[in-house]
């Protein structure tokens, strides 16, 4: 579908999705399903389930990705003030599917956004002091709510909520390896020796085996050998992605595949590093792999995106 519309048919009417996108997690709030205490996801008669979260990152891409390079082309040399203000409605445009993203709750996409947000400015040159000064405000946010957490768990409660408190205690489980989850996980893979269980064959149950964990799943299933396979295709996978759009001169495309090119890596790596007690445990899917609809058709879109600049490139080198 976005090789029938061409980049620059996205690009014209980034302002549509997004509006699109945010008005679609306003109304799975009230209109959504609940799955494991959260609402995420719409339900489609016979279509199934619909998680707009899933394409608000598609959407995100598309409208900053547009908006800097408009930045770029009005001031080759902007200036601090100037940088400021732009910062400022990135802030605002990112914040708002944030915040009704982590209602759900969803605290996965919301690291996507950021990722997606910080990688594309990067790319598009935005003055490195603004990173620092950044990291220097969320550093200070969440060491003021960590300290809160271990002196006065009541008081966390009280001023985030339950929610917010159940996602940090399974930050700590991830600290302390404890869980059911993850100590399930390191069981299934530990086990599996060289070789594995077999196919459809994991000796111990775990939550979300399909999605979340099925990194775990595979390499229980086909051992060392098999996992090791995998990570050596989705690396394959990765270059040949960077490889196809390096040559592209259109800065639009750049900035948008630097943020889809940034999600791959984040989500893969997350998701096989929580898998194995390395990272948090976050409700991040191995894109391609991982079971679910909505997951997979974002990242069909997605890769549809870096494909219109393949055939872009090759159009006008023949």
């Amino acid at each position: 579908m976005m090789m029938i519309f061409g980049n620059k048919f996205l690009y014209n009417n980034a302002w549509w999705f997004y509006i699109f996108g945010v008005l679609s997690l306003v109304l799975v709030l009230f209109f959504g399903i609940e799955r494991n205490n959260a609402t995420c996801w719409f339900q489609i008669p016979y279509v199934g389930t619909i998680q707009p979260s899933e394409f608000m990152k598609i959407f995100l891409i598309i409208i900053l990705a547009r908006l800097i390079n408009e930045f770029n082309e009005k001031y080759s040399d902007p200036t601090i003030k100037e940088e400021f203000i732009f910062l400022i409605k990135i802030l605002i445009l990112v914040l708002i599917p944030s915040v009704l993203t982590f209602i759900e709750p969803d605290t996965g996409a919301v690291m996507i956004y950021l990722i997606i947000t910080l990688v594309m400015l990067f790319i598009g040159g935005i003055r490195k002091r603004w990173f620092f000064l950044v990291f220097l405000i969320i550093g200070l946010v969440l060491g003021t709510g960590a300290l809160i957490y271990i002196t006065n768990q009541d008081l966390f409660i009280d001023i985030f909520g339950t929610s917010l408190f159940y996602r940090i205690d399974r930050l700590t489980n991830w600290t302390s390896s404890s869980g059911m989850q993850l100590t399930n996980s390191l069981i299934a893979i530990g086990s599996a020796g060289v070789f594995g269980h077999g196919l459809n064959n994991t000796p111990i149950y775990f939550p979300e085996m399909q999605t979340d964990f099925i990194f775990a799943v595979i390499a229980s299933n086909f051992g060392l050998l098999g996992a090791s396979l995998l990570i050596l295709l989705i690396i394959f996978f990765d270059i040949n992605l960077i490889h196809t759009v390096s040559k592209t001169t259109n800065f639009t495309d750049k900035y948008a595949i630097g943020g889809i090119i940034a999600v791959l890596l984040f989500q893969q790596i997350q998701n096989i590093g929580m898998t194995i007690g390395l990272l948090p445990i976050m409700g991040i899917t191995l894109p391609f792999i991982s079971y679910g609809g909505s997951s997979l058709l974002s990242y069909m879109l997605l890769v549809g995106i870096i494909f219109n600049v393949s055939n872009e490139s090759l159009r006008y080198t023949n």
